[in-house]
C-alpha cells in the first residue's frame, strides 16, 4: 500500500497530528515488511578483542614531552638553540617544567601531571610514536577522526558501527558527548557516504558543560507516545513511497531508521543519562562535584554508563590543550581536570569486568615542539607525538616506539593515523581492508589505501 497524497493533504494532516482513524491503516505497513535492522549486530571478519571503544579527545594538541615522552637530553640542553627544522624557524630548546618518575611493575616514565592515572601505569599502552601529515588543528583534528582531511569522509565511529551493529537497538550505537563545534565540527561524528543511521549522536557541545547538555528534540511535550507512534509510522510510509520507485537510497534508508531509533530512545535515552543513580562512591570516585573534574568526570561516568549499556562507540572530548604560551598553569590545569576521572574510568570498567573487552583510546591531534614559542608555549608538531591505549586486548605496561632525543620526531616503530586505525578495526574483529563501502565507482574505506596493524603491541 504506497497511497499518494498531495502536499495540501499532507499539510492538513501534519496539523492533525496523524491522529484520525483514516490512517490508521498505515501505521504498521512498515514495521511489517522492514528490511533486517542495519544497527543489528554483525558478524567480525576474525574473533574480536574489544567489543567497544572510548575515545578520550584531546583538542589542540598535548604536549608528549611533558606528560608520557621523557627526554632527559631535552632536559639537559634546555636553553639551548633548536638546530632542526621548525615551522618559523630558531627557537630555543624547552626542557619540561615537570617532574617524570616511572611506575608500575613496567617502570613506565609518566609526569608528575597524572598522579592518578600512573597508578594504572601497567594498564597502558604509550604509543610514543605517532605522527600525522598536517600540523594545522582543523586538517589534523579530522583526520584524526576520518583518515583523510581534503574530502568529506565516514567518521572512525561510523564505520565502527557500519561493521559491527550495535548490541541495544534502543540506543545510539554512537554517541560523542562535547564535541567542538569548530576544526570540522560534526564532520568528525558524520557518516559521509554511509547511510546517515551511522552517524554519531551529539550530546552538547565543547561550548556547555555537560550537567547541562542534552540529546536534542528527544522529548515530543505535545504529542504522547501513542500519537508520536501512529505519525512516525505515517511518516515512514511516504518515506517508503519515495525510497521503492528509485530501487534503494542509502539517504531514505538511513532517515527511516533514524526515525525508529529516534522513537525508541525516548524510553531509554534519559535513564542512562541520569547520573543520579550512581552511588556518592562512585561520583567521588570519578571527581564528581570537584570544581576541577566535575565536567570530565561526569563525561566518564556517561561512557561507563553507555558502555554497559551496549553502546559501542563512544567518544569525549576535552578541549584547550593549544598551548603555545602559558604552558605550565594551562598544562596543570587540563591534565587535573582529566586525570582523577580517567583513572576513575579505569578502575570502575575494570570492577566491572568491562575493561577486557573496551578499547580505550586517548590523544589529540598532534603533539608540541620540543623548541619554546615565546617563553612558556610550544608550537604544533604532527612529526611526532604520544597516544595511548588500555583494555580491549591491548598491552598493558608497554612503551612502543619512540621519537628523537628530544621528542621532535617519531623515529623507531613510526605509527601514522592510517596504522592505528587499521589497529582499532583489528582489535574489534575488523579488517580494515575487508571494511569497505561502495561510493564513487570505487570500494572506500576508513584507511583509504594505507594502513599496517600495529601488531606488536596487541595481548
Amino acid at each position: 500500500m504506497n497511497p499518494t497524497f498531495s502536499r495540501r493533504q499532507m499539510l492538513q494532516t501534519s496539523s492533525l497530528g496523524f491522529g484520525y482513524v483514516a490512517f490508521a491503516g498505515l501505521a504498521h505497513t512498515w514495521s511489517a515488511e522492514k528490511k533486517a535492522n542495519p544497527l543489528s549486530p554483525k558478524a567480525t571478519h576474525h574473533p574480536a578483542k574489544a567489543k567497544r571503544v572510548i575515545f578520550l579527545c584531546m583538542e589542540g594538541g598535548p604536549s608528549h614531552t611533558d606528560t608520557f615522552d621523557y627526554k632527559p637530553k631535552l632536559q639537559a640542553d634546555d636553553g639551548k638553540p633548536f638546530t632542526g627544522r621548525s615551522r618559523f624557524g630558531g627557537g630555543k630548546l624547552l626542557g619540561s617544567p615537570f617532574q617524570f618518575r616511572q611506575h608500575g611493575q613496567s617502570g613506565l616514565w609518566i609526569s608528575e601531571l597524572f598522579p592518578h592515572l600512573a597508578k594504572h601505569a601497567d594498564q597502558l599502552c604509550l604509543i610514543r610514536s605517532a605522527h600525522t601529515d598536517i600540523p594545522n588543528h582543523p586538517q589534523a583534528f579530522v583526520q584524526m577522526h576520518t583518515g583523510i582531511f581534503q574530502f568529506p569522509r565516514p567518521s572512525m565511529g561510523a564505520w565502527v558501527l557500519y561493521g559491527l551493529g550495535t548490541e541495544n537497538e534502543n540506543l545510539p550505537g554512537f554517541v560523542t558527548i562535547s564535541p567542538p563545534i569548530n576544526n570540522g565540527g560534526p564532520v568528525n561524528y558524520g557518516s559521509s557516504f554511509l547511510p546517515a543511521v551511522y552517524q554519531g549522536t551529539r550530546i552538547g557541545t565543547n561550548r556547555r558543560p555537560v550537567e547541562s547538555a542534552q540529546v536534542s528534540n528527544l522529548k515530543n511535550p505535545r504529542r504522547s507516545t501513542s500519537t508520536q507512534r501512529v505519525q512516525v509510522d505515517f511518516v515512514q510510509e511516504l518515506n517508503r513511497a519515495a525510497f521503492d520507485p528509485q530501487g534503494g537510497n542509502a539517504e531514505i534508508e538511513g532517515l527511516i531508521e533514524a526515525y525508529e531509533l529516534a522513537f525508541r530512545m525516548q524510553g531509554d535515552m534519559p535513564k542512562v543519562m541520569d547520573l543520579s543513580r550512581e552511588t556518592e562512591a562512585t561520583k567521588k570516585l570519578y571527581g564528581i562535584g570537584e570544581r576541577a573534574t566535575d565536567d570530565f568526570g561526569r563525561q566518564c561516568l556517561l561512557a561507563r554508563r553507555f558502555a554497559e549499556a551496549g553502546v559501542r562507540f563512544i567518544e569525549l572530548c576535552h578541549g584547550g590543550w593549544d598551548q603555545h604560551r602559558n604552558l605550565r598553569e594551562d598544562l596543570t590545569r587540563n591534565c587535573t581536570a582529566i586525570d582523577k576521572p580517567i583513572a576513575g574510568l579505569l578502575t570502575d570498567l575494570q570492577a566491572r569486568g568491562l575493561l577486557k573487552d573496551t578499547l580505550i583510546i586517548w590523544s589529540g591531534e598532534f603533539g608540541r615542539t620540543p623548541y619554546a614559542q615565546g617563553t612558556d608555549g610550544r608550537d604544533h608538531n604532527n612529526k611526532g607525538y604520544t597516544m595511548w591505549l588500555a583494555g580491549g586486548g591491548v598491552r598493558g605496561g608497554l612503551s612502543y616506539g619512540s621519537t628523537d632525543d628530544y621528542g621532535y620526531e617519531a623515529m623507531a616503530n613510526k605509527v601514522h593515523v592510517h596504522d592505528w586505525h587499521a589497529t582499532v578495526l583489528h582489535l574489534l574483529g575488523l579488517d580494515h581492508e575487508k571494511l569497505t563501502f561502495r561510493y564513487a565507482g570505487r570500494d572506500m574505506r576508513l584507511t583509504d589505501v594505507k594502513g599496517t596493524v600495529v601488531r606488536d603491541i596487541i595481548s
